[in-house]
C-alpha cells in the first residue's frame, strides 16, 4: 500500500486502538488513523466461520475511501478479498508477519488463542511461502486458557500464558514462532525462548502506511 492521508483500521477489539496509536506516535508521526471497532465480527466468525462475515465487512468498509488495515487475523482473508470490489487497498495485518516468518525459517509454529485464527494463518503462510518460493512446514497450536483470560479483562494473564507456550518451544521444535493475533503481541517481549518470536502490529502498520 502507498502512503495516504488517512488509513482505516478495522478491529474486533477496542484494546487494539491504543496499540496502533502508540505505534503511529512512535514510528509514523503525522499519520492519520481512523479506527473502526466491530467485536461482533469475531464473535460471529467463531460461531459460523470467517466467510460468513463477508457481507458485514463489506458494509463496514464501503465508505472507507482509502487504504484499510484489518487487524483481526480471523477475518483478515475475507476482508482482503473484498479490496478489488471496494476499490481500495485492503491489507491484513498479519501478511507482512507471514512473509517475515517464511524468510526466517522453514519450520514455523503458529500460536493462537482463538481457534478460528489457526486455519487462516496457516493458509496465509502457505501463500507467502509459495510467493517466496520457499518450502515451509507449518504447525499450529492453541494456547489453552489464554482467550478466556483476555475475554475476562485480564490481558496480562493472557500474555503470560502465550509467553509460557512460546518458552516451551526449543530450536529442536521450530525455526520461528508466529503469534497469530494482534492481542498476543505483548508476549513477544515476555518470551525468553531462543527461537525467534514474531508479532504483527508494527510490521503491519508500517506496510499499510507504505513505509
Amino acid at each position: 500500500m502507498r502512503s495516504a492521508p488517512g488509513l482505516t483500521l478495522l478491529h474486533t477489539s477496542s484494546v487494539h486502538v491504543p496499540v496502533f496509536d502508540a505505534l503511529r506516535d512512535r514510528h509514523h508521526p503525522g499519520a492519520v488513523l481512523r479506527h473502526l471497532v466491530a467485536p461482533e465480527l469475531l464473535e460471529r466468525a467463531r460461531e459460523r466461520g470467517p466467510a460468513s462475515q463477508a457481507p458485514a465487512v463489506r458494509e463496514l468498509l464501503a465508505g472507507s475511501g482509502g487504504p484499510v488495515l484489518v487487524t483481526c487475523s480471523s477475518i483478515g482473508a475475507v476482508a482482503e478479498s473484498l479490496g478489488p470490489e471496494l476499490g481500495v487497498p485492503v491489507l491484513r495485518v498479519d501478511r507482512p508477519l507471514a512473509a517475515a516468518a517464511v524468510r526466517t525459517g522453514e519450520r514455523i509454529l503458529v500460536l493462537a488463542t482463538v481457534e478460528s485464527t489457526l486455519a487462516p494463518t496457516a493458509e496465509l503462510l502457505a501463500q507467502e511461502a509459495g510467493r517466496a518460493g520457499r518450502p515451509v512446514s507449518v504447525r499450529t497450536r492453541l494456547v489453552d486458557g489464554a482467550w478466556d483470560r483476555f475475554a475476562a479483562g485480564d490481558p496480562a494473564g493472557c500474555l503470560r500464558l502465550v509467553a509460557d507456550a512460546a518458552d516451551a518451544v526449543t530450536a529442536a521444535d521450530a525455526d520461528v514462532i508466529v503469534l497469530a493475533q494482534v492481542s498476543m503481541a505483548g508476549a513477544q517481549d515476555l518470551a525468553t525462548t531462543a527461537v525467534p518470536v514474531l508479532s504483527s502490529p508494527a510490521t503491519g502498520l508500517a506496510a499499510a502506511l507504505g513505509q
